[in-house]
């Protein structure tokens, strides 16, 4: 089988910035991974960006444009061309070497029981501008056939643990603004969700009380001291007593059973949080996995992981880094591999990674063939 070259685009809830990587696949094999790298957006982006999100909430046609979303759109779409031009000059690529983009876009708002997902970011502008095809609009899809739209990256999970050649059953963690797993089981079977908030609430608490972006290694989180009371208002959600599979959006929480705690015990108490809720996803799984394997920004966050083996009982836990993978840019890397997978119609999402009925095909196609 034909063996593809494609950029993966990933821009996460946390606003940080637009991740890019290559990667070579044939649709199921990964045969080579790399640069990634992270093009930061700007002060006046992300509040572009955070001013867009309140309004997404607002909508119920996710073709809408009002002026705020149509701005944030150009700012997304022109951010990712730029990161276009900097990976491949970190590689030392030129554009007819890439084969296809995977364009995830921004999700600004996502609501899967109303059959509405939010993602700006113009696929066809982003293709003229690169001169290279472009697949857009991954979730869309699935959410309109009534699935979770969401997480998307389980079957390029599977792809990464098969190269590595993993002992199942494991669970690969993601931590970027919301936690998710895909539970991998010894015949390949995938059961996936979103359990919870991972960066998000901390990154919001955080920033509120210091001006700072996020709880950096997790210090401010083992200088303080976790409110039990708080956390249990917090565990008290209908949403932890849902099977998988089963998606959130970034502000589906409140901050307000931390409120009135000190920085530092609120950073301790949402912490704990994250960790109690990845551990209630995971006792769901069919068979307790064997280890624990964690990406995302959230990986750079020692008190978060020491959490999480506390909280799921699981000491085998390791980031992606230690396995030689990109755990920063392991969700730019699938969506370039679901750019591909979506070129040869093969199938992206599942019963039971986003509960549609049936495996489905899924992402736009914008430019030259």
């Amino acid at each position: 089988m034909k063996t593809f070259r494609a950029i993966g685009l990933m821009s996460g809830t946390s606003f940080d910035g637009v991740d890019a990587a290559i990667i070579e696949t044939d649709g199921e094999k990964v045969f080579a991974t790399g640069p990634g790298l992270t093009q930061p957006y700007t002060d006046e982006e992300r509040q572009i960006l955070r001013t867009a999100m309140a309004v997404a909430a607002q909508q119920s046609d996710r073709d809408a444009r009002p002026p705020e979303l149509a701005e944030a759109e150009q700012v997304v779409t022109e951010a990712h061309a730029k990161a276009v031009d900097v990976i491949l000059a970190a590689a030392g690529r030129d554009r007819s070497e890439i084969d296809i983009i995977g364009f995830h876009g921004q999700t600004v708002f996502h609501a899967p029981d109303r059959h509405l997902t939010i993602q700006l970011g113009d696929g066809n502008a982003l293709s003229r501008a690169t001169g290279i095809p472009v697949v857009f609009d991954f979730r869309k899809s699935d959410v309109a056939a009534g699935g979770q739209g969401a997480p998307m990256v389980p079957v390029y999970h599977r792809a990464l643990a098969d190269q590595s050649g993993l002992e199942r059953p494991l669970a690969i963690i993601n931590l970027g603004g919301v936690a998710n797993f895909t539970w991998i089981g010894r015949d390949g079977a995938m059961v996936a969700c979103d359990t919870g908030p991972a960066s998000a609430l901390i990154d919001d608490w955080v920033f509120s009380h210091s001006g700072a972006a996020y709880d950096a290694e997790g210090l401010l989180a083992a200088s303080g001291t976790v409110d039990r009371a708080a956390l249990v208002a917090l565990l008290d959600n209908p949403y932890f007593g849902l099977p998988a599979p089963k998606s959130l959006d970034r502000h589906a929480f409140s901050l307000d059973p931390v409120r009135g705690l000190s920085l530092e015990d609120g950073a301790a108490t949402l912490t704990a949080f994250t960790a109690e809720t990845l551990a209630l996803g995971l006792k769901r799984v069919p068979e307790t996995p064997r280890m624990l394997v964690v990406c995302g920004g959230g990986a750079h966050n020692p008190s978060l992981l020491s959490a999480i083996e506390r909280a799921t009982g699981i000491f085998t836990v390791v980031t992606g880094e230690a396995l030689g993978w990109s755990s920063d840019h392991i969700e730019a890397e699938a969506f370039g591999y679901l750019a591909v997978r979506r070129m040869l119609f093969l199938p992206i999402s599942f019963p039971m990674t986003t509960a549609v009925d049936a495996p489905m095909v899924g992402g736009e196609i914008a430019g030259p063939k």
